[in-house]
């Protein structure tokens, strides 16, 4: 018996079409949220940016919270992945925190477009606020574990890893209040530099 599709399962192109639209629909709101806010946006302010009528996005999302619920949902995707090649690639804590923190500067600067998500969790529904927060928690604890771990072999001087992490992230979280996607550093540089001064000023000093 031949296998084919279920009655009225969409065409793997059908699929295709529809994600990509629903990655532009993405991309328009977070460049929206970046510019004028998340609480200013409105879901006619995204479809003006995508040519559409704001009754083209019901299609895809049902209100401007799920929109939200979702980039946060690729943001935490991109940072499981991150966690995962950091500990494929790299052997000690200073070089798995250094890719994290270039990575986190990438995804913050190019797949999140510079947009301040970090400050509006709290616009989420308890249930997906509680979801968003735990999985943030979950990745401070892995920044966390790589500063005890630096500090236990050598490589960091002794500081307190709660405060190291929370520097770090509020250093990569700020970008969004600054960062301008057409100014002179790009995203890889950005990262790069974030990487030097914030793994350096953990670093113990060496021997002249």
């Amino acid at each position: 018996m031949a296998h084919g599709r279920a009655p009225n399962a969409p065409s793997p192109r059908v699929r295709e079409k529809r994600r990509r639209r629903r990655a532009e629909i993405l991309h328009a709101a977070l460049r929206a949220f970046r510019e004028t806010g998340y609480h200013t946006t409105t879901l006619d302010d995204i479809a003006e940016r995508l040519g559409v009528r704001k009754t083209a996005l019901y299609h895809y999302f049902p209100d401007k919270e799920s929109i939200l619920y979702e980039c946060h949902r690729e943001s935490l995707g991109e940072i499981a992945r991150m966690i995962e090649e950091a500990e494929a690639c790299y052997e000690c804590a200073s070089d798995k925190l250094a890719y994290l923190i270039r990575e986190h500067v990438r995804v913050m600067t190019e797949t999140l477009e510079g947009s301040p998500l970090a400050f509006e969790v709290p616009a989420l529904s308890p249930e997906r606020r509680a979801e968003i927060v735990a999985a943030r928690d979950g990745y401070e604890r892995v920044l966390r574990d790589l500063v005890l771990q630096g500090t236990r072999d050598g490589e960091f001087r002794p500081v307190d890893p709660k405060v190291a992490v929370f520097a770090i992230l509020g250093a990569i979280n700020w970008i969004a209040r600054w960062y301008q996607p057409e100014g002179a550093i790009d995203a890889l540089e950005l990262g790069s530099k974030f990487a030097d001064y914030l793994v350096g000023g953990l670093k113990c000093e060496q021997p002249s």
